[in-house]
């Protein structure tokens, strides 16, 4: 007689899948494999981004434990709340996604420190989600305030990250590739845990180490498309275009790699392989999925109920598996990131229908500005909404997602997960009872 696997508990395994995801982008198990062997000359260790902290103390664990005899040195600086300890590498803690002073000074005390290097000496550079605003270190002429409006502007614009990174490039002084010129003749090795749909190297934080294929137009172009006006300053640099970033063939950068140690599509693997284990097939849509958040919810909920009606295409049980960055056009005054935005939106798509469950959760551990990774429904959500007098279509006509859900109980919080790669998103299709 065949035995019939039993259901599993649909909260407890979303939360499972999310937990596999994370520990595949884990900065202690991606980084020693892709470390370079020690330099005949010095050591200097730079970062930035969410993860940068973590990864530095693995570099720090790894190379005692394969016995470099030169002590490591450097500075790495990642958001307030991400830091880590670490022996001899400096962490030093800044704000995100809006930049500010200390991101600042970090910013320039890195970009003074791989100055003057010799062959002999190696550069490692440990880039993560976040860096770019974490890096920030205005173009001559520019000041912070500068760059904070017309970031603050991009972010509520709905440009997608490499756009918006694209802009933050020709207003720097160290992002698009002009920190490893700058580092000039040293060997520089980057270590890149990716955040960035299509994995670019040279979108992931701005790609300091990175050539930069981008150019002052189209910056500008960014910029219009949005209907953004710049502040003079701004406005007047961009149109100057005096001093472009270090492009493919630099011979700046001839001694300069980048090695991808974690991917969005490594995390969703490892959650299609937790699935696979509990007796629910995975389906992997795409690690770089973009869009608005409430029109990729649309289309997840038509390819749920897809699943629910027709087995296509997969019968459930199945899971739902997708990754990538998605934007919000803020026009409320609620709060909430992406993840939150999409499953409202998600659980107004599918209005109820029985046996469909979904997560989505930013892998940091924070959505957007808030204090939670993301959040969860099920089929009773909009039920229980509604009994609680919240009105779900006006919560997300106010970009309210996270009063929505936290009303509910249905935040997730992790804390900070000091590891970055992108949105994760798991819609579960349970069979009907």
């Amino acid at each position: 007689m065949t035995q019939t696997r039993p259901v599993p508990d649909p909260a407890a395994l979303l939360r499972e899948l999310f937990e596999a995801a994370l520990g595949a982008a884990d900065p202690k198990l991606v980084v020693p494999p892709h470390l370079p062997p020690p330099a005949k000359g010095r050591t200097l260790v730079i970062g930035a981004g969410k993860a940068a902290a973590a990864m530095a103390q693995a570099v720090e664990a790894q190379a005692v434990e394969a016995g470099w005899n030169a002590p490591l040195e450097g500075l790495v600086v990642t958001r307030y709340g991400h830091a880590v300890p670490c022996r001899t590498i400096e962490v030093v803690e800044a704000a995100h996604p809006v930049p500010d002073q200390a991101g600042r000074a970090a910013a320039e005390r890195i970009l003074a420190m791989v100055q003057g290097r010799s062959e002999d000496d190696l550069v490692i550079c440990l880039i993560s989600g976040g860096g770019s605003a974490l890096l920030t270190l205005p173009a001559p002429g520019l000041t912070l305030a500068d760059k904070q409006e017309v970031n603050r502007a991009l972010l509520r614009s709905g440009a997608d990250i490499t756009q918006i990174n694209c802009v933050r490039k020709h207003l720097s002084a160290i992002k698009g590739g002009r920190l490893a010129a700058a580092a000039a003749p040293a060997r520089v090795v980057t270590l890149i845990v990716s955040d960035v749909p299509g994995d670019d190297p040279a979108a992931i934080a701005s790609g300091p180490t990175v050539a930069d294929p981008t150019g002052f137009a189209d910056a500008r172009a960014v910029l219009a498309r949005y209907g953004i006006e710049p502040p003079g300053p701004v406005r007047a640099h961009l149109e100057a275009a005096t001093e472009e970033t270090p492009k493919p063939g630099d011979a700046r950068l001839a001694r300069a790699e980048t090695r991808l140690i974690a991917r969005p599509q490594d995390s969703l693997e490892a959650a299609a392989t937790r699935a696979r284990a509990a007796g629910v097939a995975p389906v992997i849509l795409g690690d770089a999925i973009e869009g608005e958040a409430r029109e990729v919810a649309r289309v997840m909920a038509a390819i749920a109920r897809q699943v629910a009606r027709h087995g296509q295409p997969a019968a459930a049980p199945c899971v739902l598996l997708s990754g990538g960055e998605t934007t919000v056009t803020v026009t409320g005054q609620g709060r909430g990131g992406r993840n939150a935005e999409f499953l409202l939106a998600l659980a107004l798509a599918l209005n109820g229908a029985p046996g469909i469950f979904a997560l989505a959760c930013d892998t940091d551990g924070i959505d957007g500005s808030e204090d939670n990774a993301g959040a969860r429904i099920s089929p009773d959500s909009l039920a229980r909404a509604q009994a609680a007098g919240l009105d779900a279509k006006a919560r997300l006509a106010d970009n309210d997602g996270y009063g929505f859900f936290a009303a509910l109980d249905d935040l997730v919080v992790t804390g900070p997960t000091l590891t970055n790669v992108n949105d994760f998103r798991a819609i579960l299709v349970l069979p009907p009872d």
